[in-house]
């Protein structure tokens, strides 16, 4: 099987450059799971866009502060620049965003904004409509529960992929290839993300000796509700902060005050760190409060975290509801050019959570992130146009590595222990070594690919972090040993 282009992934950057490429071309998306199981369906509070031509200057600015020095400006520029762009577009395909009684637009405001910018769809289920929307917008065919287990490099040029579907490996030849497949949640025990998303693309770049960017910037949702028994945990989001939720301890003191003067509306790493400590010094449980809304409002505004609670017998809004800081977002990934391509590699790009386009620096701000999948896979799809790819020759074999072996379940939740105890959101070069350690014992015995790829990715992210020894941004690393 050959193709022109090859995209892993089917959350809204592998989905957005596909309806950006023309049927002239034949092009192929490959899955991991269902079509449905990615971060983009799960993603509640919205997209953010420039309110106008004169609020680009003051995204720009708020992107910038809440990276904390370590954005690429120019990347940021690009983002906000094309954000009405990409929304128009949406809009023009036929998209529907919620208005209000007179037909206009409406925005929320989130933590870190400076004002409300941030569009929504279905009240908190702006993931969910959008991939619906791009699902259906796609003219290209989909191969889904398809893992793919290899890169085709040749001469520094991407060739396609290797892929396990049916229960058999496969190749499958493109001109060029799209990495859209993600972060890493599956690698912390507690996470909001998809179930498929376990960073092992990463683990395959880092054997191919492509470079990842920002890998110790992994940021945690504050608020998520982690007391069931699903790997991906419940995520309340941020849009419930944005429009008068409080972050409450069992006695009803909001103390995020005492961390900063913004409360809730801090950014999300100061939020996620001061609820991590609150509980640790005081012993106290903490807890989501949204008793100011009205019933009403509530419902129609946030249907599915209504929903979701209730049917875990929480009465949205005037229950509170435990909460506890869960993985969320992997700021770096796969370093990309500004058109989502991959240095030294001809037909790779990268796009969307898997890649670093530098526009996050050291902490994304909320509502960024579905923006960056739109904008640069938008711009990954102009690059293939304007540059073809051809080349390569078809003279590739089969791996014959073990993909899974007996014990690799347990090891695997060992590793997530090891990532959420030591790697998460306080950090100590004590508890970076042990991770380390552990996480090299597990590489020197004998596991399948699947897992010694999520074990390269795994040590990629410690290292980077041991390498940085200042707090910022969402790394967060202090000297006292006591996690």
């Amino acid at each position: 099987m050959r193709y022109d282009v090859v995209i892993i992934g089917s959350g809204v950057a592998g989905l957005y450059t596909a309806i950006d490429l023309p049927k002239t071309l034949k092009v192929l998306l490959i899955n991991k799971s269902y079509p449905w199981e990615c971060n983009t369906y799960y993603a509640q509070g919205g997209v953010t866009t420039a309110y106008d031509h004169a609020d680009i200057a003051l995204h720009i600015q708020d992107t910038l502060d809440a990276g904390a020095g370590m954005c690429n400006t120019e990347a940021v520029r690009i983002l906000s620049e094309n954000s009405q762009g990409v929304i128009r577009d949406l809009i023009d395909r036929g998209f529907l965003f919620d208005k209000d009684n007179e037909g206009h637009l409406l925005y929320t405001k989130e933590a870190a904004h400076s004002r409300s910018r941030i569009l929504h769809a279905g009240g908190d289920a702006t993931g969910r409509h959008l991939h619906f929307f791009l699902l259906n917008q796609n003219p290209h065919p989909m191969l889904s529960e398809a893992t793919v287990i290899d890169l085709l490099i040749e001469n520094n040029q991407c060739c396609g992929v290797e892929v396990l579907v049916e229960g058999k490996q496969k190749i499958i030849l493109a001109d060029n290839v799209i990495i859209a497949s993600g972060g890493v949640g599956s690698l912390y025990e507690y996470h909001t993300n998809a179930s498929s998303i376990s960073g092992d693309i990463h683990g395959i770049c880092i054997e191919k000796e492509i470079a990842l960017e920002s890998m110790e910037m992994m940021q945690f949702h504050p608020t998520v509700f982690v007391a069931n028994n699903w790997a991906r945990k419940q995520l309340l989001s941020e849009a419930l902060r944005g429009e008068g939720a409080h972050v409450v301890d069992e006695n009803g003191y909001r103390f995020l005050f005492e961390y900063d003067p913004r409360g809730e509306l801090a950014p999300r790493d100061i939020v996620s760190r001061a609820i991590f400590d609150y509980k640790q010094r005081s012993q106290k449980q903490v807890y989501l409060s949204c008793e100011d809304f009205e019933s009403e409002y509530f419902k129609e505004r946030f249907p599915n975290i209504y929903k979701s609670l209730n049917d875990l017998g929480y009465h949205l809004p005037k229950e509170r509801v435990p909460i506890s800081p869960a993985f969320h977002y992997a700021v770096g990934g796969i370093k990309t050019n500004l058109d989502g391509s991959v240095p030294g590699i001809k037909g790779l790009y990268a796009a969307g959570e898997a890649a670093s386009t530098g526009v996050h620096g050291a902490n994304r701000l909320a509502s960024n992130s579905l923006l960056e999948g739109l904008v640069f896979a938008q711009r990954a799809a102009e690059s293939i146009l304007a540059h073809p790819s051809y080349g390569c020759g078809e003279d590739f074999t089969l791996g014959t590595e073990p993909l899974e072996l007996d014990g690799d379940k347990e090891k695997k939740d060992e590793l997530r222990r090891i990532m959420w105890n030591y790697v998460s959101i306080k950090r100590t070069p004590h508890g970076l070594s042990t991770a380390l350690e552990a996480i090299e014992r597990m590489l020197s015995e004998n596991v399948g690919r699947l897992l010694r790829l999520r074990l390269l990715t795994a040590r990629s992210i410690v290292e980077a972090a041991q390498k940085r020894p200042e707090s910022i941004g969402v790394h967060f690393i202090t000297q006292d040993e006591k996690q």
